[in-house]
């Protein structure tokens, strides 16, 4: 599948070699180290405060969070906009959306459950990588560098679960009631999964008039590139809160 992905993209005179890379990575790390005020997308106080307050099962408005966390969550978005970016078939968008959903399902409910939790800048840093390797998979660079294809339902399947980490440590970061724990991290879930259709459907209703227009060919390298640029300067903002925090 993927070998058909990389020929739908044109042959660029500017096509992304290691040194230019390094270079951009050199760039936006810079610019954001020099920046110091770069703060992980942290719980909203309105929300945090709430949560605090309750306690039982309140299905109704940890569905709500997850599906909040996830319409906002632009890391998230975009590793999925990457991943579905050159999906055609829907059982091919069913099968790695799917994946995904079970790698962050499975480590957002572990996590919170064990009260397993990473450094907020840490794991977003991840999350900002997982948008670069997505970014460069589709430019085909892997193929490239590496002569070979990495499997990409195993890296979807693996980021999934560093972003469910991320989702656990936003989660712990309400310090929620331990009673009635286990159905509203079921209903934050499913919130989660909720978000993530309705950020789907529009995507792919964006995508799906976008490709029907001839720039699609011309601009998806661009686009790839654009991206990839995004989740360096996600990963450099991560850094640089850690650093100063």
């Amino acid at each position: 599948m993927h070998s058909i992905l990389q020929d739908r993209l044109p042959r660029s005179p500017w096509a992304i070699g290691p040194r230019h890379l390094l270079l951009l990575s050199a760039l936006f790390l810079s610019l954001f180290l020099g920046t110091g005020e770069a703060l992980a997308h942290a719980v909203t106080e309105g929300d945090k405060g709430y949560i605090q307050e309750i306690s039982g099962v309140n299905l109704l408005p940890f569905m709500y969070l997850g599906a909040k966390h996830m319409m906002t969550g632009y890391d998230h978005l975009l590793f999925l906009f990457g991943v579905i970016f050159f999906l055609y078939r829907l059982s091919h968008i069913g099968l790695y959306v799917s994946l995904f959903a079970l790698g962050h399902s499975t480590t957002m409910i572990l996590g919170v459950y064990f009260n397993v939790g990473i450094n907020s800048y840490l794991i977003d840093a991840i999350i900002g990588l997982s948008v670069v390797y997505k970014a460069l998979d589709n430019l085909g660079a892997f193929q490239r560098w590496l002569g070979f294809q990495p499997d990409t339902r195993a890296a979807t399947l693996v980021f999934g679960l560093f972003h469910g980490f991320g989702l656990a440590t936003k989660i712990l970061e309400y310090e929620i009631s331990p009673d009635g724990l286990v159905p509203n991290l079921l209903a934050f879930n499913v919130g989660v999964e909720i978000g993530q259709l309705l950020a789907l459907a529009a995507i792919l209703i964006a995508m799906g008039h976008w490709r029907r227009t001839p720039g699609f060919a011309r601009h998806a390298y661009t686009a790839n590139v654009a991206m990839m640029s995004a989740g360096f300067v996600l990963v450099g903002m991560q850094l640089t809160g850690y650093f100063v925090s």
